[in-house]
This record gives C-alpha cells, structure tokens and sequence, in this order.
C-alpha cells in the first residue's frame, strides 16, 4: 500500500511491559501529552492476568486476543475506521501489538518501546518470524543499552519488515529496558512521527 494511501491515525491503542499495567509511567506520559493533539484519542489498556491481580503474563493467544478485543472496542467507542489507529506499547504490549497486526488487525502504523527482540542474555532466541508480515509504518525507541536488543540486533531485523521503519536510541549512561527520565523525549519523538503518518 502506498504511503498517500495509508489512513491518518484517528486513535492510539498503549499495552504496557510485563511487568506493568496501564499507570506505567511512559504511557501516562504519552496519554497525557498526546491529549493537546485534537483528534487522537488514547486508550491505555491492561491484559487480563494484571487485572486478575496475578504477576506472570498470560499465554501470547490470550494476550493477542485482548490487544484484537481492545482496538474493536476502541474504534467503536471513537467511531473511527479499525485501521485508523496506531497500536503499541512497551516492550511485551508492544510486541504482542506487532503480532496481532501480522495476523492481520488492521492499524496505521505501530509504536514499539523498548521492543524484546530476545530475552536478556539469550540472542539467539529471536522473536522476529512475524516481522516481514509488518506492512505499515513502525516506530522503534529504545535505550542503547537494552538486554532486551541492542541497536545493531534491531537495525539488522527491522530491515526485514516491509513499511518504512523509524528508529530512534534513548542515549543516556542508564538508558536500559526502562529509560530513566526519558519519558520526554519519547513522547517528542512519538508525537513528531504521528504527525509524518
């Protein structure tokens, strides 16, 4: 699909990590920020095990299923056309936001932070085979010290992914899986790539 084809974003869909449910501090930031930008509504959402009150994830097909039953009853709730919204998140939300558009969800672009492109420690256990399937633009933040993927690791598979790929590193001392103080400059970066789309 051409880029003048793609649809303008209408709404922002927010997963958070692992570790975190939707009062994460990043997508508060992003939700508040975003908020002066008229027309782009926010949703962040929360996966079932975290509103269960349980720590560890469900499996990637519940998970996958909640981001799909999200975003349906996001543009309903907006009346907005399903691929208006921009999905993502940090690290696990966004990845299973990547997924879901690979079995095709429909989204105008995807927002990754902090993307686990392999378990700290553990390279060579890649979570890449549906990146080829990604055909919309994708924006990528992360620290240049994430055990999660370094730079290279992620230059080298984003190339892999058919839409225009946007990649920008959080360049501090401390700047790991989860960026201190940086959520300024992610929502800067964040709102200037919506604004291109």
């Amino acid at each position: 699909m051409g880029q003048n084809r793609r649809p303008k974003p209408r709404g922002l869909l927010l997963a958070p990590g692992a570790g975190a449910d939707r009062t994460s501090p990043t997508l508060v930031a992003l939700d508040q920020g975003l908020a002066e930008r008229p027309g782009l509504p926010v949703r962040r959402m929360d996966f079932p095990y975290r509103k269960e009150g349980r720590k560890a994830p469900d499996r990637a097909p519940k998970l996958l299923a909640t981001v799909v039953e999200e975003a349906g009853s996001f543009v309903a709730e907006q009346g907005i056309a399903p691929g208006s919204l921009v999905l993502g998140g940090r690290s696990m939300g966004g990845r299973m936001c990547s997924m879901a558009v690979a079995d095709g969800l429909p989204a105008a672009g995807l927002v990754l932070l902090s993307y686990p492109l392999h378990p700290p420690g553990k390279p060579e256990k890649l979570r890449i085979e549906h990146l080829p399937a990604l055909d919309l633009p994708v924006l990528f933040v992360a620290g240049v010290k994430d055990p999660f993927a370094s730079p290279e690791e992620v230059e080298a598979h984003a190339a892999a992914i058919p839409g225009p790929v946007t990649l920008h590193w959080l360049e501090t001392p401390n700047a790991g899986h989860s960026p201190k103080n940086k959520d300024p400059e992610i929502l800067e970066v964040t709102r200037d790539w919506l604004a291109d789309l």
